[in-house]
């Protein structure tokens, strides 16, 4: 009869350790005691404690993440709804604006106002011939205006001496920028182009999102459609 050759047998890994006591659920209520004597090594020290313990830090731990992913959440949203409050201001400015021809001062001046803007500029072409010699209405090359129907999203990111820094009051202190098409309905050519800057190199910046500034120019392109002549929303 042959023998047993034990060192044929295939070592015991902790992987079959942990999958016996996955699979055997009871183990520890036959083995009670081994709960309390099993010590492990505590996580903010060397300290050796129990089982219950480290589950206990392990819990508190947990805790805390959840208590601090909360935290953002609700910060989050407080500054959504502190923009929704803003946008909402400013888009109340446009409305309560009787003459057109204020609309394009009154939305640089309001967002500077209302979002802390340090500077901001605006430029329209093929307005109606009434609106033709306005300051805002002059100035916007041939190539400023093809760079503005160029663009699907606003534009953010540092200062790379574009003309349309140049409306600006002070083109030299605009570290990062933002450009904003504005288009009197979507796939439209854009007819005028809207400039936000600030000192702050990482107040526009490339990898932010776009979102809110595609919801203002929105709102602008809308407010300033009264400008335009009859049939303007060209193609």
């Amino acid at each position: 009869m042959p023998s047993l050759d034990t060192n044929a047998l295939p070592p015991i890994t902790e992987d079959d350790i942990a999958q016996f006591l996955v699979n055997t659920p009871d183990f520890f209520e036959r083995h009670a005691e081994l709960l309390a004597a099993v010590q492990l090594t505590s996580p903010h020290g060397q300290r050796a404690v129990s089982l219950q313990e480290r589950q206990a830090e392990m819990l508190r731990e947990k805790i805390r993440h959840l208590e601090l992913k909360a935290a953002e959440m609700i910060r989050h949203g407080q500054e959504n709804v502190n923009i929704a409050d803003k946008l909402q201001c400013w888009t109340r400015q446009l409305l309560l604006t009787r003459d057109a021809a204020d609309l394009p001062n009154v939305i640089v001046q309001e967002l500077q106002a209302q979002f802390q803007v340090p500077q901001a500029a605006i430029k329209l072409w093929d307005v109606a011939l009434d609106h033709a010699s306005q300051p805002w209405a002059q100035g916007a090359s041939a190539d400023a205006q093809a760079f503005a129907v160029s663009l699907t999203l606003p534009y953010c990111g540092n200062n790379p001496g574009l003309e349309a820094v140049q409306w600006l009051g002070d083109p030299s202190s605009a570290a990062s920028i933002a450009l904003l098409p504005l288009r009197a309905s979507e796939g439209a050519r854009a007819f005028g182009l809207l400039v936000l800057a600030s000192a702050d190199s990482q107040r526009f910046h490339a990898s932010m999102g776009t979102d809110f500034l595609e919801r203002i120019a929105e709102q602008a392109s809308a407010a300033l459609t009264r400008l335009l002549p009859e049939g303007g929303d060209a193609r």
